[in-house]
Formats: structure tokens, C-alpha cells, sequence
């Protein structure tokens, strides 16, 4: 699981929280909430974000 990339979309944002949706997988899952300190600083609503080797990039 540690090398799988993962794809999110960002889905809002609160405060210094971003609320990711994965983009495969269950729909029910509730959305990830990560630090905005550990994401791009460039994120916005809708943004699409790669997970891989324990770090997010920006698509």
C-alpha cells in the first residue's frame, strides 16, 4: 500500500483542513481530512492530487 498511488479530489476546504475524496473506490467513504501544511500550497476546490511515496502533488 505504501508505493500504490492513490488520486484524490480536493472536495472543500476548512480552515487549515482539506477534505480529499478518492477518486476510486467506494462512494460512501467518508472524504480523508489532511493538514494543508502537507498538501501544495496551490489547492483549491476541485483540484486533483497524487498520493505516492508518502507526499501529495498537485495534477
Amino acid at each position: 500500500m505504501l508505493l500504490d498511488k492513490i488520486y484524490y479530489t480536493v472536495e472543500r476546504l476548512e480552515g487549515d483542513y482539506a477534505y480529499l475524496g478518492r477518486e476510486e473506490g467506494d462512494s460512501s467513504e467518508e472524504p480523508k481530512c489532511v493538514a494543508r501544511a502537507l498538501l501544495p500550497a496551490e489547492i483549491a476546490e476541485g483540484s486533483r492530487l497524487l498520493y505516492e511515496m508518502m507526499e501529495y502533488t498537485l495534477l
